[in-house]
């Protein structure tokens, strides 16, 4: 196990990354967030460097960290080489098996390696798995000035709005996630409409791996076309800084699906895995 704490190190890593895509875009997108700034305090794990075979983004060790907290206790992988990668996992210290925790990647045989290694220590995995999108170049995005004859006011999310976010996200309704939440929209880029007494009413924010996440519109303001004029502002945002413009959705999400066809997003060849894994001692104590 090889800690990559370089400067120069890390950017020469963001540019090979870059020649592995799609499969290192979730890798990618923490390495970048590291090499301007760190907001969440990752570091970059790997078997060997410069010619390395499998990679691993983590936070730091020494970091204040909840151990029911699985949004910000979060892994990202890439691996050239399967087997280098179980390696990495079954090295010590590599991962905090003794708190919930989650693992997201690119890449088929994520699920069955990590599964394997988490057995042998009784933890519990449970997989979520989505069609992986990518938006194209700014240049050839679709044009949003005409959506609407009375533009809406667009703006960026605040901190005071993570209570609504955390209560609407399908993934959200506890304390570590209002926790995440805040976090996210306190780091990373944000797009929102507001109605006129200043609530958002449609959103998307930004996670911890450059992936836009958590598009929603509330239900009575739905068929406007805001989701997708938040959609757009924020990959353009995102591009703008040098980000890819990545997400993730289910199969049966047909609404979004048919909104990332309208704009022309590439549906990628990989699917996105998130595994969550639980500690047999925490199994209780969390909720999913």
């Amino acid at each position: 196990m090889l800690v990559l704490n370089c400067s120069t190190k890390l950017l020469i890593l963001e540019k090979i990354l870059k020649n592995h895509f799609p499969e290192s875009l979730k890798v990618y997108g923490a390495v970048m967030n590291i090499n301007r700034g760190n907001p969440f305090q990752k570091e970059v794990v790997l078997d060997s460097w410069p010619d390395f075979k499998a990679v691993i983004t983590r936070r730091w060790r020494e970091a204040e960290t909840d151990d029911l907290d699985h949004y910000t206790n979060a892994y990202a992988v890439f691996y050239k080489d399967v087997g280098a990668y179980r390696q990495l996992l079954e090295e010590r210290d590599v991962i905090n098996w003794d708190q919930v925790f989650q693992i997201q990647g690119l890449q088929s045989e994520l699920y069955d390696v990590t599964q394997a290694v988490a057995n042998s220590k009784q933890l519990d995995v449970k997989l979520a798995s989505f069609m992986a999108v990518r938006f194209s170049p700014v240049s050839t995005l679709p044009d949003t000035s005409f959506l609407m004859e009375s533009p809406p006011r667009l703006t960026y999310l605040s901190v005071a709005d993570a209570d609504l976010l955390n209560q609407t996200w399908s993934r959200g309704g506890n304390e570590q996630c209002l926790r995440y939440i805040t976090k996210l929209i306190s780091c990373f880029p944000s797009v929102c409409v507001r109605d006129e007494k200043g609530n958002p009413v449609s959103w998307s924010i930004t996670d911890q791996f450059a992936t836009m996440c958590h598009g929603y519109t509330l239900p009575e303001h739905r068929r406007k076309g805001y989701s997708r004029l938040v959609a757009l502002t924020l990959a353009r945002k995102l591009q703008s800084r040098g980000f890819p413009s990545q997400g993730n959705v289910l199969d049966d999400n047909m609404a979004s699906i048919t909104l990332l066809k309208s704009v022309h997003a590439e549906f990628l060849p990989c699917r996105f895995h998130r595994l969550i894994l639980t500690p047999a001692a925490l199994s209780g104590h969390i909720r999913l």
